[in-house]
């Protein structure tokens, strides 16, 4: 089944307008999914003395960290996305250390205005390395080390880097059996593309699209939910 991408959202990322998706690859969500029943229970976190943007923007300067660092690009990076998210419903917390699979947040999206829930795992691709299909195999293994709440029906992974989806990146989502998406979001967390296959679809995610709308305050369009054709609001954050 071919899906063609949304026209106006593609020409900001530099995607053919009528660029057509593979037959699993589509970027449309779910009308409704059954969310966990029970409260998930998250790992430790891989640091006492951060656990948000601002705590870790504080902790650096306090301690001058070398802001040139992979460790430092990395967990800034990490932070920033999942602050940048919440604008779209997600609640993503950080994790991370041994025997992580890769997974660097953690969490629920629930499109605002929706009665939609997903937990997500994601992975996050910091700094100017290049994109290709091996990340969408790593994140095919990150379902095989998910925490025990983030296993099963109803669970979305997203690979999150600072590039743009390459040919290979979409094919290989389209491919897979395991529901999955890609953003790209810039290092300040500007979210300007947002992908997923087919299986993700089934998985909850049957109904939604992806536009993108003009605002006075910014230059460039931003991108935006849709369900049912209807435009979301973003979520109000502080900050």
């Amino acid at each position: 089944m071919l899906r063609q991408y949304v026209g106006l959202a593609c020409k900001t990322i530099g995607i053919p307008r009528h660029y057509r998706a593979p037959p699993n690859l589509s970027r449309c969500f779910s009308t409704e999914s059954n969310g966990p029943s029970a409260p998930l229970v998250y790992p430790e976190p891989p640091s006492a003395h951060h656990s948000s943007l601002e705590s870790f923007l504080a902790y650096a300067e306090r301690w001058q960290l070398d802001r040139a660092s992979t460790v430092y690009v990395g967990t800034l990076y990490e932070y920033t996305i999942a602050k940048s998210l919440e604008r779209y419903g997600f609640h993503l917390r950080r994790v991370g250390g041994a025997s992580d699979y890769g997974i660097d947040l953690l969490g629920e999206w629930k499109p605002p205005s929706t009665s939609t829930t997903l937990r997500v795992l994601i992975q996050c691709k910091g700094g100017a390395q290049r994109v290709g299909p091996n990340l969408i195999r790593e994140l095919e293994g990150a379902f095989v080390g998910a925490p025990a709440g983030w296993r099963g029906q109803g669970v979305l992974g997203l690979m999150v880097a600072q590039r743009p989806a390459t040919k290979g990146v979409r094919d290989s989502l389209g491919r897979s059996r395991w529901p999955m998406g890609y953003l790209f979001c810039e290092a300040e967390g500007e979210v300007k593309q947002m992908i997923w296959n087919r299986r993700a679809e089934e998985e909850g995610l049957e109904g939604f699209g992806v536009t993108t709308r003009h605002v006075e305050s910014k230059a460039d369009p931003e991108l935006a939910l849709m369900k049912q054709g209807k435009l979301l609001p973003l979520v109000t954050t502080n900050g």
